[in-house]
């Protein structure tokens, strides 16, 4: 009772113990203050009515996130409720396919004349699909990164979204739905590909055919996700020439330590193009066969770079020194199953009290020099982790991070301050 003038409930990626309780009717009858009710990370049922009732008496509500338990049938209801929505997240897009129900629904949606912002798709039946197509013009967010559907389902719908500037989807529909995407959405500044399969032998449905086409299409390209299971450094070069206006790139081939697919080459001149011709990046994401050569590109080129993440790449402990004595603006760097050890750790002595936080993990560290890496910096808080049973010589994952608060009394038993 003590939120009577409530705006925002937005519970995003967060993760809640569900007791039973029916929150939703908890909510005071005169509260219509909400602008923003976000509650598709939990799992449990809900109680629809009270949600109904919720969402009708708030005529300011713009952004409303679902879970998987609210179903087509439920949402059409909602929709009709608030057609002053700009964002909706659709929670599941499930129900037994009936073709009046897809007319219902289309209808419903035909109402939503501001909605520029659609994601949920938790579970899709495809032929329901097309009742979202009416506002698919005003649209310029369309995240599909739950949803399993094929180029054709993509195709009908991303053929409509001319004004799209952000697009996240599952690798599911394969290059030919990246095409459709580089065909329509010219200003798309952020594109996300998730793997349906994580494996590292997974079977891969995108490859550098469907990189090249978003970059021939779509020259405002900011942000890039891409996973894969082959690249080529081609393709790569391609990127960074056509979308020169980057400020993330991360390309993550699924494979360890994969060559370029075709010449069998290192990934290097590939990501060596991204940091030349890229001006403004500041995120970058590697993986593939990479040796000194590519990381000496990124300390002769990364001066903007704040993120860099690294992954079964690198050569030797050369690689690593590279980076933290060209790359001035580093304050994130993340580094796993990659061949650096003590004196890559130590050659970076310089730099770690302008960063945020280093982390390794896998890679050839050793208690030895984890504690001289403490000694020398007392400024740093340093923590070792170890939670298998391996050598005690060598340090499982190493996160060393700056605080003015000391070092953290909250640490389980397998964390270790130095």
């Amino acid at each position: 009772m003590c939120c009577r003038q409530l705006t925002t409930l937005d519970l995003n990626e967060d993760e809640i113990h569900d007791n039973g309780e029916d929150w939703l009717a908890c909510f005071p009858e005169t509260l219509t203050s909400l602008r923003s009710l976000c509650f598709d990370c939990l799992e449990g049922p809900i109680n629809f009515d009270a949600l109904e009732r919720l969402v009708a008496r708030c005529p300011s509500l713009k952004k409303l996130r679902l879970n998987r338990n609210v179903s087509i049938v439920q949402l059409q209801r909602l929709i009709l409720k608030a057609p002053q929505l700009t964002h909706l997240g659709t929670g599941s897009f499930f129900y037994e396919f009936q073709p009046e129900q897809v007319a219902d629904l289309l209808a419903a949606f035909s109402n939503c004349k501001q909605l520029q912002c659609l994601s949920g798709f938790r579970e899709v039946v495809p032929e329901y699909l097309p009742a979202v197509y009416p506002v698919c013009s005003n649209l310029t967010s369309l995240n599909f990164s739950y949803a399993v559907i094929g180029s054709r389902e993509l195709e009908g719908i991303i053929c409509h979204c001319r004004k799209l500037q952000l697009l996240w989807v599952l690798d599911s529909v394969g290059d030919k739905g990246l095409e459709a995407a580089a065909t329509t959405c010219k200003d798309l500044r952020d594109l996300r590909v998730f793997p349906v399969d994580a494996r590292e032998d997974g079977e891969g449905c995108v490859s550098e055919r469907g990189l090249v086409a978003i970059s021939e299409g779509c020259p405002n390209l900011e942000s890039i996700l891409y996973f894969c299971q082959r690249m080529t450094n081609k393709a790569v070069v391609t990127m960074s020439q056509n979308c020169s206006k980057l400020a993330s790139f991360r390309l993550c081939i699924m494979g360890r330590h994969q060559p370029d697919h075709l010449t069998g080459e290192p990934m290097d001149e590939g990501f060596g193009a991204i940091v030349r011709n890229c001006k403004s990046l500041t995120r970058l994401a590697v993986s593939g066969l990479l040796t000194d050569k590519a990381f000496q590109y990124f300390g002769a080129y990364g001066e903007r770079l704040e993120t860099l993440s690294v992954a079964f790449a690198g050569e030797s402990d050369l690689s690593m020194k590279y980076v933290l004595d060209g790359c001035k603006n580093l304050r994130k760097l993340e580094i796993r199953d990659s061949p650096f050890g003590d004196v890559a750790l130590l050659s970076g002595l310089h730099h770690y009290a302008n960063m945020r936080f280093l982390w390794m993990s896998d890679c050839r560290l050793t208690l030895q020099g984890c504690t001289e890496l403490a000694k020398k910096m007392p400024g740093l808080n340093v923590e070792i982790i170890r939670e298998n049973e391996c050598n005690d010589s060598l340090v499982e994952k190493l996160y060393a991070y700056r605080t003015v608060a000391g070092p953290r009394k909250d640490m389980p038993s397998f964390v270790t301050i130095l």
